[in-house]
């Protein structure tokens, strides 16, 4: 089969390396001198420690994306319209189209996919999970859940991606997926900033767990199936984004804790901090939608009004006294 890779960040990167152990495999890049770079030297700078494959093609011409099977879009969400734009008249009919951006478009509130499909006119599969980059580079064990309202689609993904060390899931619940992917970057940046104020274990886990029911709350308003956010999208995305240093946002998190300024912060990490823009969307959509989400609410105030942290930890623990499932049963 034939597969081309959107976007060559670390994402779209890994995705390129995985998929080319059993795909004829191109790898686009807007920069066309960053196309040559890579092509010639084997390395990309995303991902300093990985030796390219010989028979994975980079180029930068949008062209590329003609007469493939499948085109896997990996730009970053800011970036995700244009790209999408850049490639559409390419696109062939029959080409299955799969995002792997995690996001919502800050003003419209539209999910990715949806992005996609409204630009090129194809149904979008959405390809989301707990999955480092660097982790699957290497061919370190993953799994990850292919979302489509059709089945053949979702499964067609399925059996693309599919490796002895890349596991892919089917699921239809594509508002569900797409949210989890989204909103997570969010609660790890929460997480990074409990990190960064000196916080412990029991803080996080309180942060992840009621992050994760809020999320689920904006979801299910949004038409999602509950039982999505209890698998890989949901808490398996959140559990390795939250958990770990390869997570941008939990380290922009932990500078923000410290400190420093949300903007200093996403300039020290020195790549795209998706949370930071999630948050907004988030906090828009919650408004919409008349959806109580306190801890995105307090995540919107940090980054873009600089509340102080430690503060807006105060007022959520004080918050009034509440069960901890909206219907516990008793009369």
């Amino acid at each position: 089969m034939k597969v081309c890779v959107v976007g060559s960040g670390s994402w779209g990167t890994a995705l390129a390396i995985s998929l080319c152990r059993n795909h004829d495999t191109t790898l686009w890049s807007h920069n066309p001198e960053k196309a040559v770079q890579i092509s010639e030297t084997r390395i990309n700078p995303s991902l300093p420690d990985i030796v390219l494959p010989t028979q994975l093609k980079i180029v930068s011409d949008p062209s590329c994306v003609s007469d493939q099977d499948m085109c896997v879009i990996a730009s970053p969400s800011f970036a995700i319209r244009s790209v999408s734009a850049q490639i559409a008249p390419y696109l062939s009919e029959h080409t299955a189209v799969v995002c792997v951006t995690k996001g919502i478009e800050t003003g419209t509130l539209l999910r990715m996919s949806q992005i996609v499909e409204e630009i090129t006119g194809h149904r979008v599969i959405s390809l989301t999970g707990p999955s480092h980059a660097e982790e699957v580079a290497k061919g370190i064990p993953t799994g990850c859940v292919a979302a489509c309202a059709e089945k053949d689609l979702a499964e067609l993904t399925q059996n693309v991606f599919m490796t002895d060390t890349f596991r892919i899931y089917t699921t239809p619940d594509i508002i569900g997926a797409e949210l989890s992917g989204a909103l997570k970057n969010v609660i790890a940046l929460c997480a990074g900033v409990s990190d960064g104020l000196g916080y412990g274990d029991n803080t996080k886990a309180m942060l992840m767990t009621r992050g994760l029911t809020e999320i689920a709350r904006l979801g299910v308003a949004m038409g999602a199936n509950k039982e999505t956010f209890a698998g890989l999208a949901g808490i398996g995305d959140l559990i390795v984004t939250c958990t770990s240093m390869h997570s941008r946002n939990r380290r922009a998190g932990i500078l923000i804790g410290q400190g420093i300024s949300p903007e200093d912060a996403m300039k020290q990490i020195g790549a795209v901090v998706e949370g930071y823009y999630a948050s907004k969307s988030a906090w828009e959509l919650a408004n919409k939608l008349e959806v109580e989400m306190p801890i995105i609410e307090g995540a919107y105030q940090v980054l873009y009004h600089h509340a102080d942290p430690a503060q807006i930890v105060r007022n959520l623990l004080i918050r009034s006294k509440k069960p901890e499932i909206e219907y516990a049963g008793w009369l």
